[in-house]
């Protein structure tokens, strides 16, 4: 026997291999993250920000698969019909439960096909105006608007997505008319308003951040139920003019219906460790997102509430994709 093979057997026979991460980094699969959006936008970029620590604390090999397409529904399909042994993820945020009321066809059920592996954290918007708009609250907007039905329009970043549902659920609880002007993205949608076409937005915090001093918007508030971080003396929606509104996204990883309660909750304290890395928290930082480690029990409350809570949004919007 070779002195490497002598070593190993003296230490396989103290028990002293099993806590030694390279043991599984030599023998696991995979684990593919699965983004269900294009390279570059927040989903793919969360991602790449915690692949490398992710590997370290799971000790497998970590790669981020794109696979885009229907709004993202091809990519969460393939996860869905994945082995259940935790190798394969998606990096899933609010419109994996959009997708659930919105598509009159989904091959796969955003809640029952899926195992909430951990949660990352959560993004919040902000609803910006025109600044020929005269009002500087919800309540001022809301009344604008009721006194000019059918004449303004809101700009997204198309049908279905966060930038549309957000504003068609703030139309509706308001009892407001405002027409929707659908684009195929954010920014697109941001210089719309610039432009005086659109009186109004809704947009990421972290987007808007660059508008907070610039004259040609104006903030009205956030759309999370409490203030954001980013904008701390910005009121939120539901203070400023139109209680019980409430709109953000949340983030995390989610595998195929059926993985074992034990890799589950491996991966989850992989997940909770990383989200401790000062690193990682700046990286989130940067991308407007707020981390937050939960167990797989509070995750899975927290989807299905969620669940039910945009399905009341896409109602709303009147939003339907068949």
């Amino acid at each position: 026997m070779t002195p490497r093979r002598t070593l190993l057997a003296t230490l396989a026979g103290a028990g002293l291999l099993a806590g030694l991460p390279t043991a599984r980094a030599q023998t696991g699969k995979t684990v593919r993250l699965v983004v269900p959006f294009a390279a570059g936008g927040v989903q793919d970029i969360l991602a790449r920000s915690i692949s490398n620590e992710l590997r370290a604390a799971l000790g497998q090999t970590v790669v981020v698969e794109n696979r885009p397409g229907a709004g993202g529904t091809v990519g969460t399909g393939t996860v869905a019909r994945a082995e259940a042994d935790g190798s394969v993820m998606v990096v899933a945020a609010a419109s994996h439960n959009i997708a659930g009321s919105l598509y009159a066809k989904l091959a796969y059920d955003p809640q029952k096909d899926f195992t909430p592996l951990a949660h990352l954290g959560r993004a919040d918007y902000v609803l910006m105006v025109h600044p020929d708009v005269p009002a500087r609250t919800a309540a001022e907007f809301i009344a604008y608007a009721r006194a000019n039905p059918g004449k303004m329009n809101y700009a997204s970043a198309g049908n279905g997505s966060a930038t549309h549902l957000s504003m068609a659920y703030f139309n509706g609880l308001a009892g407001i008319d405002l027409v929707h002007v659908p684009l195929k993205a954010t920014g697109e949608a941001i210089n719309e308003v610039i432009s005086g076409r659109a009186q109004a937005v809704v947009a990421a915090s972290i987007g808007a951040l660059t508008f907070v001093k610039d004259s040609r918007l104006r903030l009205l508030g956030v759309t999370s139920i409490e203030r954001s971080k980013y904008l701390p003396d910005l009121p939120t929606i539901a203070e400023s003019g139109l209680p019980g509104y409430q709109f953000d996204s949340w983030f995390g990883l989610l595998g195929p219906a059926g993985v074992p309660a034990t890799e589950a909750d491996r991966i989850n304290a992989a997940v909770g460790q990383v989200l401790r890395d000062p690193v990682i928290l700046e990286r989130l930082d940067r991308q407007g997102v707020q981390p937050k480690p939960m167990s797989n029990a509070e995750f899975r409350k927290l989807l299905e509430a969620d669940y039910a809570r945009m399905a009341r949004v896409v109602k709303a919007s009147g939003a339907r994709i068949d």
